[in-house]
Formats: C-alpha cells, sequence, structure tokens
C-alpha cells in the first residue's frame, strides 16, 4: 500500500459521491426511486421547457430515433433507471426531478461526518475541492447544497460529470486537471470505485481508494495502492 501525503494549501481534493461522501444507499434506495416515480409525469409536462426539450433530443440522439418523442424518451428513461445506465440526458433529468424534491423539503443529501470535517479542514487549509461524479453537476451541487449538515456548497469550488467523459477513462482525469489548470500531479482523486481510481492513477493523479465499513464496493478488482476507510488524517 502506498503512503498517503496529507493534502496540504494548493493541492487538489478530486471527490467521487456515491459511496465516498454519501451513503451508496441513499443513491440506491432514496434517489432513483423518486425520479423513476416522477419521471414520466415530468417529462410529459414539462416537454415544452427549454431545458427538458434538449434532454429529450438527447435522447432520442442516443436510441438512434430520427427525432424527439417525449413518450419514447420516458420508456427508455425508465429502462436506463432500471438498468442504473450512466447515460448523461438521464442524469440531467434526473437532477432536475430531484431539485424539486430538494426545494420541497422531501429530500436531505446525507455526508458522511468525516468527509464534513475534511471539507471544513480543507477550506481553511487551502486546499482546493472539487468534485467529479456520474451524477449530474445539478444532482451533486443540490446533494451538497441541502445537505444534512447545512448548505456546504461554499466548501467545494467546482463540479464535474460525465460530460466530460466516463470516469473509467483516464483521458476523462486529464481533461479535469486542464479545467482546473493544474497538472494531475496536484491532484488526489478519491473514490470507492477500483477502476476510477485507476483510471484517475493512470492519468498521473494520486489515487486513494476510500473503503467505508459498511458501504459494499462497486468493484472487487485487486488494488495496492493507497486505501482509507475515512477522510480523517488525509
Amino acid at each position: 500500500m502506498s503512503k498517503l501525503t496529507l493534502l496540504t494549501a494548493g493541492s487538489i481534493a478530486l471527490l467521487d459521491v456515491e459511496g465516498t461522501t454519501t451513503p451508496i444507499a441513499f443513491v440506491k434506495q432514496t434517489l432513483f426511486p423518486y425520479a423513476r416515480q416522477r419521471v414520466a409525469d415530468f417529462v410529459m409536462k414539462h416537454a415544452s421547457e427549454p431545458k427538458v426539450a434538449e434532454q429529450i433530443a438527447a435522447v432520442a440522439k442516443e436510441l438512434g430515433a430520427a427525432r424527439p418523442d417525449p413518450a419514447a424518451a420516458v420508456h427508455a428513461l425508465i429502462q436506463w433507471i432500471d438498468a442504473d445506465r450512466k447515460v448523461t440526458p438521464l442524469k440531467a433529468l434526473q437532477g432536475m426531478i430531484w431539485r424539486q424534491g430538494y426545494e420541497s423539503g422531501a429530500l436531505k443529501g446525507p455526508v458522511f461526518d468525516d468527509a464534513e470535517a475534511a471539507l471544513r479542514a480543507w477550506k481553511k487549509r487551502g486546499v482546493r475541492v472539487f468534485i467529479y461524479s456520474s451524477g449530474s453537476v445539478e444532482a451533486q451541487q443540490l446533494i451538497f447544497r441541502y445537505s444534512d449538515r447545512g448548505d456546504l456548497l461554499p466548501l467545494i469550488e467546482g463540479h464535474f460529470d460525465t460530460t466530460v467523459g466516463g470516469k473509467l477513462e483516464a483521458k476523462s482525469y486529464t481533461t479535469i486537471a486542464g479545467r482546473i489548470g493544474v497538472a494531475p500531479s496536484l491532484v488526489t482523486f478519491l473514490s470507492d470505485h477500483v477502476g476510477e481510481v485507476r483510471a484517475a492513477t493512470e492519468a498521473g493523479m494520486h489515487g486513494v481508494r476510500v473503503l467505508r465499513p459498511g458501504e459494499v464496493p462497486p468493484a472487487n478488482d485487486l488494488w495496492t495502492g493507497a486505501t482509507v476507510a475515512t477522510f480523517a488524517g488525509l
């Protein structure tokens, strides 16, 4: 296991969300069912609005359809939710639905104790924090703005989602470092997914696997690099 380096002023902490800052169960057992129950009504009711229409068109493109069709989009979206597909228009529409839930108070984003403490400590220390998740940027922002620990969004400098590329692709992490404006070697990426940590490492970042007690990791690939159970001490 490689030795961990303390995050210091000027360095970058790039964080996954599900299983890293937030329990997997919240996403699987709360957010996904919440969106699934409401996606048909939401899409049909708001299909003419520009932001929703844009995502319906993106669904049509993903399906290879000749033209956008709200009903066909709903059918595909429900299938993708059930299959846990990481499809960008699905993530965008889920984010819109979840926003309504957060703003109404029906949803609160759970954040691990040590993750909150680390975000606050890193801010004071001058560590720049960014999020990279398969959930849309909006979905990420909602979790932290409406968290069960208050508004944590001011502690986070920026967000990235699958519009920069897949999380298992090294080039995605190279792109993120470029957009932040730093060399990959200045970035420490934390995730519970071995494949993601490996891809970040291939891009030149410091990859750290987060293996939290009680959380079931999404992959059982061998990982001999840095591993932590919490953010404490990073």
